[in-house]
């Protein structure tokens, strides 16, 4: 006889969520948006001074926010260290969502805002991009009239790269009454734009940020919330009191100290995205304009075959057929060896029509 076991209804209701298959390791990993360089020697030299004892005691976390903020151009009081940039989201629907309640997204977009929503059992209501993944302004102008609980925007966004005018998230901001603003800035160094500054303006923004991409420090799980230091008492009130570890803490603060070679890494990648859509381009695949550190493309009809081909090469994609159509495909930019292979490989294996 089973085990009939008191599982919420809505964990069986949810779909899961499908990460991408392990077994990465010694691949070309272009499929999860990740720093393919590795995090710089000032983190290894950092978390090579942290002593057994320091292993052994819960983390303070007064000094390392002080110290992080500072780096971040807020105050400390505006500052929240999360587990990983997930767990920034996951704040949001323990301080704010109540079941049956609504939250706002625009697909396509990161699977965890739906991920969460379905968890806490709340609904969801999606705008979506358009063919050339613009943000829908005026539908969602249109759905923060109905006042969700929570408005999710990752911008710039994933998968799309889409980066949305200032102007347009003041016109969000402003309409957004009595709704919590998210805005997923998870890749803000590549696109050069924060709305950090506007923390104090606006009493419903909140901002999430991650040292999993630029920083490099994706294993480590760091993440952040940055807000007014009223709006983020709930958020405060909702997170346990020990919700990031040591290492960590130290990893993110070195990392912070060597702001010349994240720099660098960024520029690189612009670079490599541009002189790479430029090269999708001339084999027509059509390409879309990105401020991540990643591209969304598309293939067409064959480019699902061709993605299994790299797979079986060790080259790994994101494919976003299954979601977006047949063809789509979120690629990382990764290093400029990395980039030469997979360009190599792509004019080796790709049937255009």
């Amino acid at each position: 006889m089973k085990n009939q076991l008191p599982v919420r209804e809505a964990i069986l209701k949810r779909k899961t969520y499908e990460a991408p298959a392990e077994g990465r390791a010694g691949k070309i990993r272009l499929d999860f948006n990740e720093n393919t360089t590795g995090c710089g020697p000032a983190v290894l030299r950092a978390l090579r001074r942290i002593t057994p004892e320091q292993f052994a005691m819960y983390p303070e976390y007064r000094g390392p926010t002080r110290r992080i903020a500072v780096r971040l151009g807020v105050r400390p009081e505006e500052l929240v260290l999360t587990n990983g940039g997930d767990d920034a989201l996951r704040v949001f629907f323990d301080a704010f969502v109540e079941p049956r309640s609504h939250i706002l997204i625009c697909e396509p977009t990161f699977p965890m805002y739906r991920y969460y929503a379905e968890i806490a059992g709340a609904r969801v209501e999606v705008c979506h991009y358009d063919a050339q993944m613009r943000l829908p302004l005026p539908a969602v102008l249109e759905g923060l009239r109905r006042r969700p609980r929570v408005f999710f925007l990752a911008n710039p966004n994933n998968p799309t790269g889409t980066l949305v005018p200032p102007a347009d998230l003041r016109r969000i901001l402003t309409a957004a009454r009595g709704s919590v603003v998210v805005f997923d800035e998870a890749y803000a160094e590549f696109s050069g734009f924060s709305t950090l500054p506007w923390v104090r303006r606006y009493p419903n923004l909140f901002v999430a940020r991650t040292f999993s991409k630029a920083a490099g420090l994706a294993a480590l799980r760091l993440g952040a919330v940055i807000a007014s230091r009223h709006s983020l008492v709930p958020v405060r009130r909702a997170l346990p009191p020990f919700p990031v570890n040591l290492a960590a803490l130290v990893a993110a603060e070195a990392a912070l100290r060597e702001q010349r070679a994240i720099r660098a890494y960024v520029r690189t990648v612009l670079r490599l995205r541009e002189s790479f859509a430029a090269a999708l381009a001339r084999l027509g695949a059509a390409t879309f304009p990105s401020a991540g550190n990643f591209l969304l493309a598309n293939f067409g009809p064959h480019g699902p075959a061709l993605f299994g081909k790299l797979a079986r090469r060790g080259i790994l994609l994101r494919d976003r057929s299954r979601d977006m159509g047949p063809g789509f495909v979120r690629i990382t930019i990764g290093t400029p060896r990395e980039m030469k292979t997979l360009l190599t490989e792509i004019r080796r294996n790709w049937k255009e029509n």
